[in-house]
């Protein structure tokens, strides 16, 4: 609830929110009366959003020049080391041997001072227009598994080849990440366009079901979320 005051006072004092999450966002607008805000995507497909009142909050777009090759979670726990809330950057994105993300105008300067290395390699930060990513779109490949049911330990289980006991350790050492919270209970269902990380393992999003096998076992449509770094 704290969260949600604190953006809430944040968008009627300075006009915009924090970078949230879908959770977040649906959490947030549902206090708030319909058509007192507007949402800011900066790309069509992001993931992160602000949410403002009159006029869009001032945001960089920022291109990691890395001499060599990085991942999603270097960039994220590189941020997170600098000790960098996780609000006060949008989405991390990886495309076609480029590495962004997006900022406030006004974390500029912190950034450009503390962030000089990730993975032990020197970096260079360079600010882009901020159209540069317009037609970008998260890559994904297509998954389908068979299981018995919906609960989202067993789905898990299936996709990264194990079994639930092993899933409830992943839960206990809090590597698994379910609608943008961390996963506590591994007996709930899953529903259409819900989302879960595994912790090296990858991002996913189920889809639907596709179907029934003979033997009524379901048929799960995934998406897998993939670094576009080809």
């Amino acid at each position: 609830m704290f969260f949600i005051e604190k953006n809430i006072n944040k968008l009627f004092q300075d006009g915009y929110t924090f970078f949230l999450n879908p959770k977040e966002l649906n959490d947030l607008v549902s206090h708030l009366k319909k058509n007192s805000y507007f949402i800011y995507h900066p790309y069509l497909d992001c993931e992160k959003t602000i949410l403002y009142v009159k006029e869009k909050p001032e945001i960089i777009l920022y291109e990691i020049k890395s001499p060599i090759a990085l991942r999603h979670q270097d960039i994220l726990g590189t941020l997170f080391s600098l000790g960098i809330d996780e609000h006060l950057f949008g989405d991390i994105i990886i495309w076609n041997n480029h590495y962004y993300f997006y900022t406030f105008k006004y974390m500029n300067t912190y950034f450009e001072m503390e962030l000089k290395k990730i993975k032990n390699a020197n970096i260079v930060l360079i600010e882009k227009n901020i159209k540069v990513l317009e037609d970008y779109t998260p890559n994904y490949k297509e998954i389908t598994i068979i299981n018995s049911s919906l609960r989202i330990d067993s789905v898990i289980a299936k996709i990264i080849h194990t079994n639930r006991d092993s899933i409830k350790e992943l839960i206990k050492d809090k590597k698994i990440v379910y609608n943008y919270e961390l996963l506590k209970n591994g007996t709930k269902n899953i529903k259409e366009n819900d989302t879960f990380s595994i912790r090296k393992y990858g991002k996913y999003k189920f889809i639907k079901i596709e179907g029934n096998t003979k033997k009524e076992n379901l048929i799960l449509k995934i998406y897998q979320y993939i670094e576009n770094n080809s």
